[in-house]
């Protein structure tokens, strides 16, 4: 169900609509996403934004609004512009134009509410301070968000605290949720090798079976959740993939194992991964084969800080009133390289719904265009609240 509140504007030139579409049409991947960051570059040069920069971790945008109000701190406001290779699904008029690539996660749509709100702010400019408009690329994978850090992103635009935004479907059209503490997590990849003997099925003992070894592998893995770990602490452990062998009558010499490992807290993260080694050496040992572990920590937990968090509640309540705000939800166990922003300044992520939509990911989503006015009003909202003392 949608709803209407005062605090949003519903009258919104239609062209924000048309540019979420334009961006949908034209999805460019992880860090290849020059006409992207084009698009957007014009765009807030001809808001007249004070400063519009671009090439910021590798091909990031950012641009200054100065407040009329005087000087003041300078807030950070991140979207994310990359697409998913993924073929989209289905007969809308804006479908993308390329095959095997699609704003399956709705950053397109993150895009057009920022953009909206920067056009706004460079308007009305009723704030003491500045806003930063941050358009980042590579969030699926590539830790753009990192990139931008790593190029001084804080530092060289003066950035106390940053906030970001995220569409989830499920969630009603006008409603936010939010979380303080880790309300994504931390994701790790692994890859595990199990190396034993080969042989004819038919003598099995000639072998030393890997097949065998990386089953009881498997199951220890789950045991680790259910046995070692507190319930009141989430952590993911799951084995995606199993290869090894190739005819039904031969017993291969190798079985290599992957999956995920998906955690909340960073001594759960540290544990998670000890722990992965430990058993899969050990179960392999016991079965007279050898184990080698490859672990990649990815993106950390998105850590939402008290203060920024309590701020960003009042604004989303502002917006649409406190009914329609889900405070203290559950955490989501996907992740989001905006983790890396907030491990570099204090801030908060809140998810805005995209209404009874696909799933994220899914060749059938589409960033659902109602929740445009939501996004845009929380944002202007919030850079006019923070900014106001």
């Amino acid at each position: 169900m949608s709803v209407s509140q005062p605090a949003v504007n519903h009258d919104l030139p239609a062209d924000v609509t048309e540019w979420r579409r334009h961006l949908h049409q034209n999805p460019e991947l992880l860090y290849e996403v020059h006409e992207t960051a084009r698009f957007v570059a014009d765009k807030l040069s001809a808001f007249g934004c004070d400063l519009v920069e671009t090439g910021i971790g590798r091909t990031g945008v950012v641009a200054l609004i100065r407040g009329d109000l005087g000087q003041g701190p300078v807030i950070g406001l991140r979207a994310d512009m990359d697409a998913l290779p993924i073929l989209e699904s289905g007969s809308r008029a804006w479908v993308s134009k390329v095959d095997g690539r699609a704003h399956s996660c709705g950053h397109d749509g993150h895009m057009a509410m920022l953009l909206g709100a920067a056009r706004l702010l460079a308007q009305t400019r009723k704030f003491r301070g500045t806003v930063a408009v941050i358009f980042q690329p590579a969030e699926e994978g590539g830790a753009g968000a990192l990139a931008m850090v790593e190029d001084g992103l804080m530092e060289r635009f003066g950035i106390a605290q940053v906030f970001g935004m995220h569409n989830e479907p499920g969630i009603p059209i006008g409603e936010f949720a939010i979380r303080e503490g880790a309300i994504l997590a931390a994701v790790d990849t692994f890859e595990i090798t199990i190396r034993g003997r080969g042989s004819h099925a038919g003598q099995p003992h000639l072998s030393i079976d890997p097949v065998v070894a990386a089953s009881h592998v498997v199951v220890a893995l789950q045991s680790l959740v259910a046995r070692e770990t507190d319930p009141l602490q989430s952590v993911v452990i799951t084995v995606a993939t199993i290869n090894g062998g190739h005819s039904p009558n031969v017993i291969p010499a190798e079985v290599r194992l992957s999956g995920t490992v998906r955690t909340l807290r960073p001594d759960t993260r540290d544990w998670a991964q000890r722990r992965l080694f430990e058993v899969a050496s050990s179960i392999a040992l016991a079965h007279g084969a050898a184990a080698t572990v490859d672990y990649t920590r990815g993106y950390p937990a998105t850590f939402n800080h008290r203060e920024q968090t309590g701020r960003a509640i009042e604004v989303a309540q502002s917006v649409v009133g406190p009914e329609f705000v889900r405070v203290g939800i559950e955490p989501r166990m996907a992740a989001e390289d905006f983790s890396y922003m907030l491990e570099a300044r204090p801030g908060a992520f809140i998810i805005i719904g995209n209404g009874n939509t696909a799933n994220l990911h899914s060749p059938s989503y589409d960033f659902n265009d109602e929740a445009i006015p939501y996004g845009i009003a929380y944002w202007v909202k919030l850079a006019e609240t923070l900014l106001a003392d």
